[in-house]
């Protein structure tokens, strides 16, 4: 999710499309939370791992 959202801003910023800046970077927040509750053994959604 990380490396999609990096990816999406990028493109976004580079292709001058809105659009995309914005889900990539809501993407790239979404699972920089979500990597570091796993990384601290909280459980997210009812799993303890995101594979």
């Amino acid at each position: 999710m990380i490396i999609l959202g990096a990816i999406l801003a990028i493109l976004g910023a580079v292709l001058d499309v809105p659009i995309l800046y914005t889900i990539g970077g809501i993407l790239l927040v979404v699972g920089v939370i979500l990597w570091i509750l796993g990384a601290t053994g909280r459980a997210v959604g009812g799993r303890k791992h995101w594979f």
